[in-house]
């Protein structure tokens, strides 16, 4: 059978009208702000029609969606939609490329949160509004949404959530997709209401609040600051914002179930276990070098390790200090951070503990392979084995990502050869697009952004963005033939 386009159209069409309608929260903003709409509702109107015309010529046609159509909607559905983000940056801010505009549309949604901007505090709230809000749509998944009310436009979603869904896990809240994607949504609002009013609380202004909660949940880690955290240096505010990113790296069927009242099912996940060690190891080993290196008491090394340690485990990409300041073994170990990611089922990107500690495991039992050839070794995650399908599955990823990254630090150090530092920066920025953290190494460190990078980089590190946001397959499989035979 061959692909059925018209089905695609169909949702790219549905999907991009769901973008455009939330552009008229930024235009609010606006209003309230006194500021200009145009840059916003002229892509609202203009995407709304066009997305209604195609909707309706396409709305009888044969609603199933296979594997093709799944992953062709999951890529086509995010690229439109950065696309129609990039608009309102490059209509409304003076002298910013086209490139540039989409860097900064593909870092939201991608929830990296690197930026192009100098002056974030320059902005106008309606823009540092779309910022946040982009962050806080891509942080769950703008596919998961749609799932959620596709029976409302006829179709199934099965195949987009197996498409969108980050990482490898089998645990289901519940065993229908459009209920799974509802209550995920159901516990994502939650948690970034109450981090929203603890925030004011603590004395965030609303709009600060507003946008922080927004950008913590989706581990984006866009700010209205230039410094970032950093700004607000009042240990109640980043002890939350600390508090509320490892929640936003634990996966949320753990947080589901925490919700109603199941805790043993964390001590039971081996990934959350390790995902918690790491981190406390990381902290304390991050801890020690700001000791050694700064004159920073003890309360203030722990809350900037804890930051910063969590930061970039979770791919939030805040900043509370220059971490690359405190020494070259800091650097290099946040360096290593960027390959971390959180645990699967969560909104932050990158490689996901549950992957890495397949790996291990499988890496240490084939030593006891080695010496015990006839005996059956299986590899066990939650005390269940792990299928070979899923072990190939995981092994294969770990060989891409490692080939994606070289691959894009090359192209890169090609780019930013002008650079002071060409290859660290390089890759710095390849690992930190195809890892959604945000920020890097070299002369694209915590201090710095991404506005000197020449343009064909910004492109090419939005195309990493969206390569590491869909966890590598759902893009990549795009590229091989098979992919366009028709069976």
């Amino acid at each position: 059978m061959g692909i059925n386009y018209k089905i695609i159209l169909k949702v790219i069409s549905g999907v991009s009208f769901l973008t455009a309608a939330g552009m008229l929260f930024p235009i609010v903003v606006a209003l309230l702000s006194g500021e200009t709409i145009t840059p916003f509702l002229i892509p609202s109107i203009s995407t709304m029609l066009v997305g209604g015309i195609l909707f309706s010529q396409a709305r009888a046609v044969d609603t199933n969606i296979g594997k093709r159509e799944g992953y062709l909607i999951v890529v086509l559905s995010w690229i439109s939609i950065a696309l129609l983000s990039s608009l309102p940056y490059f209509l409304m801010v003076k002298n910013l490329s086209y490139p540039s505009a989409l860097f900064e549309s593909f870092s939201g949604l991608t929830t990296t949160g690197a930026t192009i901007f100098n002056d974030i505090e320059s902005l106008q709230n309606s823009i540092l509004m779309w910022r946040s809000l982009t962050q806080w749509i891509g942080g769950m998944g703008i596919i998961v949404l749609t799932v959620a009310i596709f029976p409302l436009l006829g179709i199934g979603g099965v195949e987009l959530f197996v498409a969108e869904s980050p990482g490898p896990t089998s645990n289901k809240i519940h065993p229908r997709i459009k209920e799974t994607a509802k209550r995920l949504w159901l516990i994502y609002v939650s948690l970034s209401t109450t981090l929203i009013l603890i925030l004011k609380l603590e004395g965030m202004s609303w709009f600060d609040a507003l946008n922080h909660g927004l950008t913590t949940m989706a581990t984006g880690g866009f700010s209205t600051k230039n410094a970032s955290i950093a700004h607000f240096d009042i240990p109640l505010i980043q002890y939350t914002l600390i508090l509320f990113m490892f929640i936003a790296g634990i996966n949320y069927t753990l947080i589901y179930l925490g919700l109603k009242g199941k805790f043993k099912h964390f001590w039971k996940s081996d990934e959350f276990k390790t995902y918690l060690s790491f981190v406390l190891f990381s902290i304390l080993f991050v801890m020690a070098i700001i000791l050694m290196n700064t004159d920073d008491g003890i309360e203030k090394a722990f809350r900037d390790a804890s930051f910063q340690v969590i930061s970039l485990i979770t791919t939030t990409g805040y900043i509370s200090a220059d971490y690359s300041a405190w020494s070259p073994t800091g650097t290099l170990f946040f360096f290593g951070l960027l390959f971390c990611g959180a645990c699967a089922g969560s909104t932050s990107g990158g490689i996901k503990f549950v992957r890495h500690l397949v790996f291990a495991k499988n890496t240490l039992l084939e030593f006891k392979r080695l010496l015990h050839p006839n005996a059956l070794i299986r590899i066990r995650l939650d005390n269940e084995i792990v299928r070979p399908k899923i072990l190939t599955h995981i092994l294969v990823f770990l060989l891409l990502y490692l080939f994606t990254f070289l691959f894009g630090t090359v192209v890169m150090s090609f780019i930013l050869c002008e650079f002071e530092n060409p290859i660290l920066s390089a890759a710095g920025a390849a690992a930190t697009s195809l890892g959604n953290v945000g920020p890097a190494i070299g002369d694209l460190g915590p201090l710095d952004n991404f506005s000197q990078v020449p343009e064909s980089g910004k492109v090419f590190l939005s195309f990493l963005m969206l390569v590491g946001r869909l966890e590598l397959f759902s893009v990549l499989i795009l590229f091989t033939p098979t992919f366009w035979k028709s069976v």
